[in-house]
């Protein structure tokens, strides 16, 4: 780590005010380009902590970055990860608040809860598929607090990878009740399809995002528990909404979940 424990404090609370009072910023790397990817998850640790000191829970995690194109074009080998808090979670057709949020973007996932702990190094999709207690559709509603959605890949991750709120529902399948990569998706955007997809996108099977997500607590001494809720990753690009939209995904074989941004 190159950054000192007052200064991963301060960049926390500088992107936990901004996620709180919906403002931009710069990203941070701009004034602290010596930043290591052990300081942006530092930095992300502290604003979760902020949130749990304010009553806030941990009701899950994410994963970011999960397509091969996507992290060969940022020069990585491995997606992003951060968490889910419960003040984000909206109700399987319920509202949200376009006020609360700086530039809101959906993405369009696969979620798995698990009925068993995960733990690395090795994790595979095999391991994964036998912890899972079932999949089910999950919107995800990113929010990057950088200006402009400008940001490099340390800042995104300080910044929880643009996490804002999700929404999960449908119907909840045994993960061993269909082929997760052939899965078919598609996104509506007030009743017009705006993306389709497939499972596959997400780094050729949802559940790798997961092992990748377990091997990377591996190297922090951490596992994943049994009843986690991981949001997998977009399946396609995400796509911008404002007041007024009213958000649909229809996942092959699992139903259908929705979101209104009011």
């Amino acid at each position: 780590m190159s950054l000192d424990t007052t200064t991963i404090e301060r960049l926390a609370q500088l992107l936990d005010g901004c996620q709180r009072d919906a403002r931009d910023t710069l990203k941070i790397t701009d004034d602290n380009p010596d930043m290591d990817w052990h300081d942006a998850y530092a930095i992300q640790d502290a604003g979760r902590q902020l949130k749990l000191d304010r009553g806030l829970k941990v009701v899950g995690l994410k994963a970011g970055l999960t397509s091969y194109a996507k992290m060969k074009q940022m020069g990585v080998d491995s997606p992003v990860f951060g968490y889910l808090m419960d003040d984000t979670a909206v109700a399987d057709g319920g509202t949200c608040k376009v006020s609360e949020l700086i530039h809101p973007k959906v993405e369009p996932e696969i979620a798995f809860v698990t009925h068993s702990e995960l733990r690395g190094p090795g994790c595979h999709v095999g391991a994964v598929l036998a912890a899972t207690d079932f999949v089910l559709p999950g919107i995800e509603v990113i929010d990057s607090r950088y200006r402009d959605f400008k940001f490099d890949l340390k800042s995104v991750i300080a910044d929880n990878t643009s996490a804002a709120r999700f929404v999960v529902g449908g119907a909840c399948v045994a993960a061993d009740a269909a082929d997760l990569r052939t899965t078919g998706i598609v996104l509506e955007k007030n009743g017009e399809i705006v993306a389709v997809g497939a499972g596959a996108a997400v780094l050729g099977h949802p559940a790798a995002a997961i092992a990748m997500l377990v091997n990377k607590l591996a190297e922090r001494g951490e596992a994943l528990p049994a009843g986690t809720l991981v949001m997998t990753g977009g399946i396609t690009e995400a796509v911008a909404v404002a007041a007024g939209d009213h958000i649909t995904l229809r996942v092959q074989g699992m139903g259908s979940v929705s979101i209104r941004f009011a």
